[in-house]
């Protein structure tokens, strides 16, 4: 971080140069002194210094500049900088317009030219202002800054999707005076957000995930254009086959649209996982397999849409959104399960406006001292209610059916049954939401008389089954009804092999209808929904991929 800032500003080049000269010689050791020439050059700097979190502590302007007087600057430079100590250098005959500058631009001090001795009549009153200023700083910054609007579902997806990616970064509304400030340094409006600025100053207005990923140092080009193995999905499937492919010499490429972690990756503590007895949130879980993947040679692609799967002789080729593709000698689909829609009434429309698929961690924080409805009743939502019981007056858990045994584990019913603040609706569905610009109420029905009631309320999140991420695929390879991936032996069942099979041999135990395609995970069909069982089948397909290799 650089040092903080003293800038100075006279049209006269002489006078220029020589404020910043004898500023610099006491204070250069422990402030960087900015010149400026012009009150709009001295305005450029200030935003540049701003969007890169730097601090400024004094500012000294010349009243009688053309354009743009000293006073004028000063109140342009309060926006940017209302903590930085304003100075004003004046001419005897200016002394009544400085006096009046007291009120104007709240005035520190201003100095009468010329100012030699500087021991004398300069130095002192910097001294002093730099010791108030140091009392009250603005703060450095050095984590990415995301200026939005409170509910904009495309400011939830940027903060969702750094949140995902483990990126640190400083939330700023933009009806707040620090994020307006954020948004005069970068030259656009409230209705230009989100905004996003990185630590080193480059300001992203309405960001893609492309972009994002391109500037936190995610890679969304791929380096070569063949490998041995590519994994679509980077949850703990897809992290187990790259884990176990990369570190046995195969040429691995992952392929991740959003982030690693999939649904594991947003769990807010699992303590069922074999080697955590304290339990372990997913995103800590996620970003060690995430390293480790990294550490053997896994090369990570981010933030890239798979569109579609072909077969190329004995290659696979992956196509991307767009239009480029990588080919490998075998791929592992891992891709995952997506929470299902709820349809019900106006919640569509408020997706990412008080409407929330999955845990949306990032939110926990708003939701202090409110009342949050979860619907669903397995793991992944009594892991969100535990988690947003922190924070929020009352968590209120939704669920059909009569209890929570049928589909939670023991330990979460035990955990939830302890903590006061949760309480579990049965029998009730959601009927409806409605709200203006985000979610105010929700309309309860009760499944077993279907009467209703409204509730107050801003937070809804929704765990709700579970919907493959399949679409892409098309009829590249066989699925289920449900969408489902088929392999090994669900391939068998009509008594012979699926349909174009041509090897002699049946399909692998992991294997799709496509030699050399391989399913691990929750996208599998019958497969155990467990992030163990994942991250187990995510290493057993990549057994199965040197099977197939070796017969080649």
């Amino acid at each position: 971080m650089a040092n903080p800032a003293i800038l100075t500003v006279d049209d006269d080049p002489a006078v220029s140069r020589a404020v910043a000269r004898d500023v610099r010689r006491r204070y250069g050791d422990r402030y960087r002194v900015v010149r400026a020439t012009s009150g709009a050059e001295a305005l450029d700097a200030l935003r540049e210094i701003k969007l890169r979190g730097e601090q400024v502590a004094v500012l000294l302007a010349d009243y009688r500049m053309p354009a743009m007087n000293g006073i004028e600057f000063l109140e342009a430079a309060m926006d940017l900088f209302p903590r930085a100590r304003r100075v004003l250098l004046t001419a005897y005959a200016d002394t009544n317009a400085a006096i009046d500058a007291i009120n104007v631009v709240d005035l520190d001090h201003y100095l009468l030219k010329p100012w030699h001795p500087p021991e004398e009549k300069l130095y002192p009153v910097l001294d002093t202002l730099l010791e108030a200023w140091q009392a009250t700083p603005d703060p450095a910054i050095t984590e990415m800054r995301v200026v939005g609007h409170r509910w904009s579902a495309p400011s939830f997806a940027v903060r969702d999707f750094l949140a995902r990616n483990l990126v640190p970064f400083r939330w700023l509304l933009s009806d707040e005076p620090e994020g307006g400030r954020l948004l005069t340094a970068a030259g656009v409006t409230a209705a230009d957000v989100p905004l996003v600025v990185t630590p080193d100053g480059k300001s992203l207005v309405m960001p893609s995930e492309a972009d994002l990923a391109a500037h936190i140092g995610l890679s969304t080009t791929p380096a070569a254009d063949f490998y041995d193995l590519v994994v679509v999905g980077g949850g703990p499937a897809g992290l187990g086959a790259a884990v176990y492919g990369a570190s046995e010499g195969l040429r691995t490429m992952l392929v991740e649209r959003r982030a690693t972690g999939g649904q594991a990756g947003q769990s807010s503590r699992i303590e069922n996982y074999l080697g955590f007895p304290d339990g372990v949130s997913g995103s800590q879980l996620t970003e060690r397999a995430r390293r480790q993947a990294l550490k053997f040679g896994t090369e990570l692609l981010s933030a890239r849409d798979v569109v579609g799967l072909e077969s190329a002789g004995s290659a696979k080729v992956l196509r991307f959104a767009d239009g480029s593709s990588i080919a490998a000698h075998t791929v592992v689909l891992a891709t995952g399960v997506a929470y299902r829609r709820l349809a019900a009434p106006g919640l569509e429309e408020l997706t990412g406006q008080g409407v929330f698929y999955g845990s949306a961690t990032t939110e926990a924080p708003s939701c202090s001292g409110a009342d949050v409805y979860i619907v669903g009743g397995a793991n992944s939502a009594g892991q969100a209610a535990v988690h947003f019981a922190r924070y929020a007056g009352r968590v209120h858990m939704l669920i059909r059916g009569g209890d929570l045994r049928r589909s939670m584990s023991q330990y979460l019913i035990e955990q939830i049954q302890g903590i006061g603040n949760i309480e579990v609706h049965p029998f009730t569905e959601v009927a409806g939401g409605t709200g203006d610009d985000h979610l105010e109420r929700l309309e309860l029905r009760d499944t077993r008389d279907g009467r209703t009631r409204v509730v107050d309320t801003s937070w809804l999140f929704i765990f709700i089954g579970a919907e493959p991420r399949t679409d892409w695929l098309g009829g590249a390879v066989q699925r289920d009804g449900r969408g489902f991936v088929l392999t090994g032996p669900d391939l068998m069942a009509g008594g012979g092999r699926p349909p174009g099979w041509a090897l002699p041999r049946d399909p692998y135990h992991l294997e799709a209808s496509v030699p050399g395609v391989f399913a691990a995970g929750d996208v599998r069909a019958e497969s155990v929904k467990r992030v163990a069982s994942a991250v187990g089948e995510g290493a057993m397909a990549v057994s199965l991929v040197h099977r197939y290799l070796a017969a080649q």
